[in-house]
């Protein structure tokens, strides 16, 4: 009976320390292909079953969005937003150093217009 009660020990003991990993299946996407295709890594993230209404009314109503149809929408709203922002910025930042450029430019004629004047029998054969 002892002999029993070990073995039963044993084996519950080693069954609990065996472990499993366990992987998900997006590591099993063939994620080269997709690419090749032109096609997002997640299949689920773009298409008509994630941009598109659950259902339609035949009167022709607008359906009403669902949250993760606003949250994408709104998501894209401040992407959007920023965009817009960082152009404009990037527009200020080219306008700027193509004035700074100039003004440069400009001093660097106007000093040396004022540099290199003729003196001296140079002046007087000019006249």
């Amino acid at each position: 009976m002892i002999q029993i009660s070990k073995l039963c020990l044993t084996t519950s003991s080693l069954i609990a320390a065996q472990r499993h990993v366990g992987l998900t299946a997006v590591r099993f996407i063939d994620q080269s292909w997709r690419a090749g295709k032109g096609l997002p890594e997640n299949p689920n993230a773009f298409g008509p079953l994630t941009n598109l209404p659950d259902y339609t009314y035949l009167d022709g109503r607008t359906t009403p969005l669902g949250s993760n149809q606003k949250k994408r929408l709104t998501k894209q709203q401040e992407i959007a937003a920023k965009i817009v922002e960082l152009s404009s910025e990037l527009d200020f930042a080219k306008q700027r150093h193509e004035r700074l450029k100039m003004q440069a430019q400009a001093e660097k004629q106007r000093i040396m217009q004022n540099k290199l004047k003729p003196k001296g029998h140079l002046l007087l054969k000019k006249k």
